[in-house]
């Protein structure tokens, strides 16, 4: 069985469930502003985009419109908390340790690409343990692109070692389907993370509903790889 060096994931909703901290530091912001909070099964989807982002859809579902300089001030702020909060709530997705355990015996090596920051990334790794097992964790501001933009994903698996040709991308959304289509390569998509568009709908390479069908999705992809 040959598989391929490098799997790059996504991390809010595909290695980890972010949401609750990340919905506690919007409405945290929101209340500051005299805003009821956002409730977080309908916020969910609001996620993966960056805390900008996630402000600003927060502000719409209030119908307010805030200058560019108080959105720039919600984002400090918002950035400022989350950071103190990173890991109060957030946790790895079930069977993802033993997933990682699995491929990794049989010789794959792990990045994180992500349209969060690079220093939030690694702090929430770092503060779940899990930093150790990736080669490169790489966000929206260590190359100044985000995904879709192929570049971002490029520049991940190199700094990670890896090679385009033998490498396969793991997320929960839009921008993960579109920048592993856009750099040439497969894309394993997951059931239970944040994205406005049911994720079989962007049709994924390969579907999982549990981290524990990881590796065969992965085996499955490098078979085929192997063939063409």
């Amino acid at each position: 069985m040959t598989l391929p060096r490098t799997i790059v994931f996504d991390l809010d909703g595909t290695l980890v469930d972010t949401a609750p901290d990340l919905i506690a530091a919007l409405n945290f912001v929101l209340d500051r502003e005299g805003m009821p909070p956002v409730p977080l099964k309908s916020a969910r989807n609001m996620i993966g985009a960056g805390a900008r982002k996630l402000i600003e859809r927060g502000l719409e579902l209030e119908g307010r419109m805030m200058s560019v300089e108080d959105v720039n001030r919600l984002t400090k702020d918002f950035i400022d908390y989350y950071a103190a909060h990173i890991a109060d709530a957030s946790r790895p997705f079930e069977g993802l340790e033993a997933a990682l355990d699995e491929l990794a015996a049989l010789g794959c090596r792990f990045a994180v690409c992500t349209n969060k920051l690079e220093w939030l990334s690694k702090r929430l790794l770092d503060q779940l343990g899990l930093s150790g097992r990736f080669s490169a964790i790489c966000g929206a501001d260590t190359f100044g692109v985000s995904k879709p933009d192929p570049i971002i994903l490029q520049q991940t698996v190199a700094r990670a070692g890896g090679d385009m040709a033998a490498t396969i991308m793991v997320g929960d959304a839009g921008p993960d389907v579109g920048v592993a289509r856009r750099a040439g390569i497969p894309v394993i998509g997951v059931e239970f993370g944040y994205t406005d568009v049911p994720i079989a709908e962007l049709k994924p390479d390969r579907l999982i509903a549990h981290m524990r069908e990881l590796p065969a999705a992965v085996e499955s992809l490098s078979k085929v790889t192997s063939r063409t």
